[in-house]
């Protein structure tokens, strides 16, 4: 480590941080936050966090936006029309001109991902100065739906924009077909399995999973920024009902991240020679140390689904090029859309949940999960309190897809002492090559890994199992109709029992369990 006198000039830094949330939903048309409005005002607040939003305005020169959830899935309804260029628009808002603008591909992995990718161009001397802005109103979206109201989203600045686009499938076609789809319809395949191998029934993990939330539901009620500020007890996140219906088996309405939120945020990041030119008080300097990024296959191709290999290395990797170990750190934001996703980088931090909190925020069920955004709040919140503790450490693991992307961050107000970027290669290449071959796209039979029941309006409608057959891993699903498989897979625990997979109109289908 190094003294902030010592640090080399062009160390990258995060030098403001700014965060909203509007809980409008419904009323008054005019008073609905649009996303535009959110990115324009989380930005103006990270300018103003700075102490130096006048001279920062200057010196920006690129603005990079977090894709949202709209512009994230293909065909999906924009009713109220959409942003041409968001980042564009931040700058036309501030009055920044001349930027680089930069739209985001999807995943909630970006924003860390992209902190590392800014630090790495600011050390380059790419930039002089970075905002990171991202914003979700799907709960104003939907409020004005139900009202029959009518907006308009539309406004947009014109000019050059690099749009990155969905980035790569998450799923293969083989998966959609045969049964995977949103996340609730396929993070339970993670949790069957975790479940599976930590030795618990279907009661006992809705009580982990229970006990785990809990926690995190009384830190969101105590986060100002909190959409759903409100404590819930093991007992109410354990137990089915009218508020707490079920999703997906293993899930409950509350135990999977709620995206009708109204919420932004952003960062500026700049280096520690311009910081100084531009006058930015040091208390306000937090530094990113070790930082990491690896994505996974298609769920299929992944040997064990009870593990996350990506998860494993990005934080073993972040943590080995910051110095430090998980004793360490002493504030965790661990992405938590799914409890699997929290008891599985806990687990591989070896840290006990229990006894020390992961989530500085409250996280995404009770927080908020605001799409592609979620852990650039993590961030603006974790630099907030490492102001208040300097020299203390925090670590943030940002995920997306379905365990399909991790990125990780180590940081301080302790300035390190000669920053370099990190590559992740070396663990890229290590989880490509434990991927496993083509799946199994015939009748066969296999013996379940794991599976899920999928209900509507709480009733069950349908689901799947995967398991490994001898040609190798299988994907299959109920067929439309066959209540006695989808009872099947409710009564008793499937895990470990044998499926007869046959073939119907080109994709696999559940023919008996015994």
């Amino acid at each position: 480590m190094a003294t902030l006198d010592q640090c080399p000039a062009n160390t990258p830094v995060l030098v403001g941080v700014g965060q909203l949330t509007d809980h409008w939903q419904g009323g008054d048309a005019a008073d609905a936050p649009s996303p535009q409005d959110l990115r324009r005002d989380a930005a103006a607040l990270a300018l103003a966090d700075s102490g130096a939003a006048d001279a920062l305005r200057v010196a920006i020169d690129r603005i990079v936006a977090v894709r949202t959830t709209p512009d994230s899935i293909p065909g999906a309804p924009q009713p109220f029309g959409r942003c041409e260029n968001p980042p564009a628009t931040v700058a036309a808002d501030l009055g920044i001109t001349d930027t680089d603008n930069i739209y985001s591909e999807l995943g909630g992995n970006q924003p860390q991902e992209l902190v590392n990718e800014i630090a790495a161009a600011l050390h380059a001397d790419e930039t002089r100065a970075t905002l990171l802005v991202g914003a979700e109103s799907t709960r104003a979206l939907k409020a004005a739906v139900r009202a029959g109201l009518q907006l308009d989203w539309s406004r947009s600045a014109s000019g050059p924009q690099t749009d990155r686009g969905y980035g790569g499938p998450l799923l293969s076609a083989y998966e959609i077909r045969n049964g995977l789809g949103a996340p609730t319809q396929t993070y339970p395949a993670f949790e069957h399995a975790l479940r599976h191998r930590l030795g618990n029934s279907r009661d006992q993990h809705v009580a982990l999973m229970s006990e785990l939330w809990a926690g995190f539901s009384q830190i969101a009620a105590a986060n100002p920024h909190s959409q759903f500020p409100r404590e819930r007890s093991e007992t109410f996140l354990s137990t089915p009902s009218a508020e707490n219906y079920p999703v997906a088996d293993p899930y409950l309405k509350w135990h999977v991240a709620q995206d009708a939120v109204n919420q932004a945020a952003a960062v500026v990041m700049t280096t520690v020679g311009e910081a100084r030119r531009l006058g930015i008080d040091p208390v306000k300097w937090v530094f990113l140390h070790g930082h990491a990024e690896a994505k996974d296959g298609f769920v299929t191709q992944r040997q064990d689904l009870s593990r996350s290999l990506p998860i494993e290395k990005v934080l073993r990797l972040a943590l080995e090029t910051s110095g430090k170990h998980a004793a360490d750190i002493a504030l965790f934001d661990i992405y938590s859309c799914f409890p699997c996703a929290v008891l599985l980088a806990t687990e591989a931090l070896g840290i006990d949940w229990r006894t020390r909190p992961v989530t500085v925020t409250g996280g995404l069920p009770f927080f908020g999960g605001p799409g592609n955004n979620y852990s650039l709040h993590a961030i603006a919140t974790m630099t907030e309190r490492l102001r208040e503790n300097p020299g203390d450490f925090g670590l943030i693991l940002a995920n997306g897809g379905f365990l399909s992307k991790e990125a990780a961050g180590v940081y301080s107000t302790q300035a390190p002492a000669d920053w370099k970027p990190v590559s992740s290669d070396p663990i890229q290449r290590e989880i490509n090559a434990q991927l496993l071959g083509e799946p199994v796209d015939e009748a066969c039979e296999m013996e379940v890994s794991t599976f899920t029941v999928v209900y509507q309006k709480g009733v069950p409608t349908r689901g799947y199992v995967i398991g490994d057959a001898p040609q190798g891993r299988c994907l299959a699903r109920i067929e439309k109709g066959d209540a006695g498989t989808l009872s099947a897979l409710l009564a008793d625990d499937p895990v470990g029992k044998r499926a007869l997979i046959k073939r119907v109109d080109d994709t696999n289908i559940i023919g008996t369990l015994r």
